[in-house]
């Protein structure tokens, strides 16, 4: 298994409702990383069409049923005709219509690599606003299988709210994580860098963001897009391409690319410890139990008639 490994990720300013246009961009971007050396390059989530919704639509009129595709479809073909051409990974978001019922729409990430498209990811966790269009994903977290080990994916919420993704990814020996996102400026400061900080250094791995910058249709995106991993300092993280999302530059349109060393990604939370029997620090044993406390408890879920505004 292969630890240097070339990442590329993108700030991308989508143009609202414009396919065909963001579509130029994506493979525009492909091939820009892939002239670069990157092995990889990820693109933010809904890149392929925008990301805002319009609340005052009934579903059915809503841009991005509008425009969903299936994956495979024309949009996801042409990228994976530039991946094969290339010989690169490449995962972007789009709206994904579900082939057996074209009324049900995902939030999804096409995913690619050398021999063309591999899959899609439909994002498991759809904060506000995004159930008036989109439908929860029923799947597992992504693990892609490459020459550098796997590197998981998820989208955004999934990241930042629900840790459980990367502890999966890391316990199946993932030593990336890739975090397509939407994250505005209306979701506060503290939520993008706070959240994947923590997480490199909870799950010992690298994250890899690729964020909307500026103006969709109404929200501002931060962007921040980053690479960002173990630092040769206990306890402390590196950004080893990219901003933090509050940076004052952070939204400005760019590709940022990192040669990073995996052999720095232990994962040692999910390797054996000699000082206890050669067993694991994370106790998944232990967390089965705790959940199922949590299914049996009769208060977990109840409505608290409050709206998830995230």
């Amino acid at each position: 298994m292969k630890d240097i490994i070339t990442i590329s990720t993108v700030t991308f300013n989508a143009i609202w409702g414009e396919k065909e246009k963001n579509l130029e961009k994506i493979i525009g971007y492909i091939e820009a990383a892939a002239a670069k050396g990157s092995n990889l390059v990820l693109l933010p989530e809904m890149a392929l069409t925008g990301y805002d919704d319009e609340p005052e639509k009934e579903k059915k009129d809503k841009m991005q049923s509008i425009l969903a595709e299936t994956i495979p479809g024309p949009s996801t073909d042409k990228v994976a005709e530039v991946t094969k051409k290339l010989g690169i990974y490449c995962a972007f978001g789009m709206p994904e219509r579900d082939p057996d019922d074209p009324a049900t729409i995902y939030n999804a990430l096409a995913i690619f690599g050398p021999d063309g498209l591999i899959g899609s990811y439909r994002k498991i966790h759809l904060p506000f606003p995004e159930p008036h269009w989109a439908t929860r994903g029923g799947g597992k977290p992504f693990l892609l299988d490459t020459p550098w080990g796997k590197i998981g994916l998820s989208i955004c919420y999934d990241t930042y709210c629900f840790p459980e993704v990367m502890r999966y990814e890391g316990a199946m020996g993932a030593r990336i994580h890739c975090n397509a996102t939407a994250l505005a400026k209306c979701h506060g400061k503290a939520l993008g860098s706070t959240t994947v900080n923590a997480a490199v250094l909870q799950n010992g791995m690298y994250v890899v963001s690729s964020n909307l910058g500026g103006i969709d249709l109404y929200n501002d995106f931060w962007g921040g897009s980053s690479i960002i991993g173990p630092s040769r300092n206990l306890w402390e993280t590196h950004y080893y391409a990219g901003l933090p999302f509050e940076d004052p530059a952070a939204n400005e349109c760019e590709m940022y690319t990192a040669t990073i060393d995996l052999s720095l990604a232990t994962g040692a939370i999910f390797k054996s410890n000699p000082l206890i029997d050669g067993a694991t620090d994370f106790r998944p044993d232990k967390y089965i139990e705790l959940y199922k406390e949590v299914l049996d408890n009769p208060e977990f879920g109840a409505d608290s008639g409050k709206t998830n505004q995230f």
